[in-house]
């Protein structure tokens, strides 16, 4: 702008207001400079990869913190806890998720070292696709032979002995299990070993098992949803999918000899019992107590002890830390169970070892 010809009898006032400009602009440009590197810098973003099993849990927390901390964007992708450990070891993603604590062999194959935080609990449903058919009884043994494909139609006596209010159908039994590696499968397995030696010795335990029966399917996801369409199916899924999805539940026969079906409070009470140990790693293959449901497990997120980059390292423990505070709020809604103040303090005590190399 040519201040001269908006004030041609006043040179002073141009000078001063040529000043002024010059002044403003200056002191923009050091401002601008004095911006420190940090808050200058694009937003975290934090890639992740594992557990179907807290899916529903992880959506929500992540969502909601990344909209209050716009500085930090996280990405998580539900492949399976197989899956979630073996991208951690091969240092693919900046944190895992796992229904089933990584191993001693596993986490020595991590160079920058692995910090195992249980961040919920659920339970492991038995679903199935009935019309008409609710509050399904199921024994150990009932439940271990069909997966062991022994017990193959629904009117099965071993069925029928424990329902006879039910009208059960001359209908053939197909068996759904995870077809990828899966935290769920681990779970499930290892309380089918604890309460068959037949089960044990023919299938075993673990995140991928040969099975005897039924088709695979990927997913908690995948599996509710062949269930949720398929009338004669019967599956494991979290019991959060099986909620999300109104599906069928059995009640099934714990240790104490009693019939419960799946709820936040039988599972809670399920690890009522249970000590975790310093180390954060715990399973509870066959839970005591009355009214305990038999099939319960924490799922871990698992981190990496050192990260290159503080600002990751710093992030994710923001995360994480708030996760197990405020986030711990929105369990029960979504099907899962908060974790107890105890276990709270320990996992909180293991984040803030998350740190940089």
């Amino acid at each position: 702008m040519n201040f001269l010809r908006l004030f041609p009898r006043f040179p002073k006032v141009y000078r001063w207001l040529s000043f002024a400009v010059a002044t403003a602009l200056g002191i923009i440009f050091l401002q601008l400079q004095l911006i420190s590197p940090i808050e200058a810098q694009s937003p975290v973003f934090l890639n992740g990869a594992g557990a179907t099993f807290p899916l529903f849990l992880y959506q929500r927390w992540f969502q909601e913190y990344s909209q209050t901390h716009k500085d930090v964007q996280i990405n998580y992708q539900p492949i399976g806890s197989a899956a979630g450990i073996q991208q951690m070891i091969s240092e693919t993603v900046d944190f895992g998720g796992s229904d089933i604590a990584m191993t001693d062999e596993q986490m020595r194959k991590v160079d920058r070292g692995v910090v195992l935080v249980p961040m919920t609990s659920g339970s492991v449903a038995i679903a199935y696709n009935l019309p008409g058919i609710e509050n399904l009884k199921l024994s150990r043994e009932a439940y271990t032979d069909i997966f062991l494909g022994k017990i193959q139609r629904w009117n099965d006596p071993k069925i029928t002995g424990l329902n006879p209010d039910l009208n059960l159908p001359n209908l053939p039994i197909t068996v759904v299990h995870r077809s990828d590696g899966s935290g769920t499968t681990a779970v499930f397995t290892k309380h089918l070993s604890a309460i068959s030696s037949e089960w044990e010795t023919k299938v075993g335990s673990g995140l991928s098992v040969s099975w005897t029966a039924g088709v695979g399917i990927k997913s908690n996801a995948g599996v509710s949803a062949q269930i949720k369409q398929a009338r004669g199916t019967i599956g494991y899924v979290e019991y959060s999918f099986a909620q999300q999805l109104g599906l069928s539940t059995a009640a099934l026969e714990n240790r104490a000899g009693n019939y419960i079906p799946p709820s936040l409070d039988a599972t809670a009470k399920a690890l009522d019992n249970l000590t975790l140990p310093d180390n954060l790693r715990a399973f509870v293959s066959d839970p005591q107590g009355e009214e305990a449901y038999p099939i319960v497990t924490y799922s871990w997120l698992l981190a990496y002890k050192n990260y290159d980059d503080p600002r990751k390292a710093k992030a994710l423990r923001e995360v994480m830390l708030w996760a197990l505070t405020d986030g711990q709020n929105d369990s029960e809604s979504l099907g899962y169970v908060p974790l107890s103040d105890a276990v709270v303090t320990k996992a909180k005590a293991a984040v803030e070892t998350i740190g940089t190399r």
